[in-house]
């Protein structure tokens, strides 16, 4: 320990089930929602890159969201899925800190993405006469960039620091992936400084991101409560209280989970968490944000009957 050498070579993960059978059912189940994260946001891609009425700044946000979604989802659901099947349960180091690496600038960036999909919800509807001038499509592509390098910019930093720390034993996680906090506790040298930086990191960017998607959809509310049409009010809050329940699912998750007094993790429940914000939502956002959309299902719709048309 002294000379920083660090002895572990893998991780155990204990993942998600300790019988066989709730294995296979967890491994049907997280399959399933993986088929569908991926056919859903696949399909919002095609759709809206190929369809000359959907190029506009909101899709220009979907098609992009929905691509940080296959990503972000496929940093730990491919491997949690084999080792559902499999009898070993290990990862090795370089690939722990490379699943943690992505994770958390990757879900940093969702958290991003939400509040500024959020604005543009809000510009849209709130100040429709200067939104083509406000989301030009120079200024929405500097957005998307801001997100990714201010995630990668503040999740690096924590991140290269653990790779340093020393893993001298024990290497259990009882986890499905690599979790930060987890692996702090497994190293055997001080830790304090890195958990204190990442809190602080956590803090200003969960509340943060949670503020500025709740004044957002709170001004989009208010401005829809001024609809004459009862029939138009309806709607929109079909569309937004859609929204809202999955945001509501996001944060309060992922808050519980990374910002909660005196716990570091480790039990089962957090697992639980973990799941509901990285695959529960990650499978229901395509079909709410995305293929509800009145113009999505009609660009559908016309690739569905061109298709059947040509057979």
């Amino acid at each position: 320990v002294s000379m920083n050498h660090t002895t572990v070579v893998e991780f155990v993960l204990l993942g998600l089930a300790s019988s066989r059978r709730w294995e296979i059912t967890l491994f049907l189940f997280l399959g399933t929602a993986y088929l569908l994260i991926l056919l859903g946001n696949i399909s919002v891609i095609s759709i809206t890159l190929t369809t000359n009425f959907l190029q506009t700044p909101m899709y220009f946000f979907l098609r992009n969201f929905a691509l940080l979604e296959i990503t972000f989802t496929s940093t730990f659901l491919p491997s949690t899925l084999h080792s559902l099947l499999t009898e070993r349960k290990t990862i090795s180091l370089p690939g722990c800190f490379l699943q943690m690496l992505f994770f958390y600038c990757l879900g940093t960036c969702t958290l991003f993405y939400m509040a500024l999909m959020s604005l543009d919800r809000y510009v849209a509807i709130c100040h429709p006469l200067h939104y083509t001038a406000i989301m030009s499509s120079r200024f929405c592509l500097q957005l998307i960039l801001a997100c990714w390098a201010l995630s990668f910019l503040l999740m690096f930093p924590p991140t290269i620091m653990t790779v340093q720390l020393p893993f001298c034993g024990p290497n259990i996680m009882n986890h499905f992936y690599c979790d930060a906090s987890l692996l702090l506790q497994l190293s055997c040298t001080d830790t304090g400084f890195i958990e204190e930086l990442m809190f602080i990191i956590l803090i200003i960017i969960l509340p943060g991101t949670l503020t500025v998607t709740a004044v957002s959809y709170g001004c989009i509310i208010v401005t829809i409560l001024h609809i004459p049409s009862a029939a138009g009010r309806r709607k929109a809050f079909s569309t937004c209280s859609a929204h809202l329940i999955v945001v509501m699912v996001f944060y309060s998750t992922c808050i519980y989970r990374y910002i909660r007094p005196a716990q570091r993790g480790g039990q089962d429940s957090d697992k639980v968490l973990s799941l509901f914000f990285s695959v529960l939502t990650q499978t229901l956002n395509p079909y709410i944000y995305s293929l509800r959309n009145r113009q999505v299902k009609q660009a559908l719709k016309e690739r569905i009957l061109k298709f059947s048309g040509s057979l």
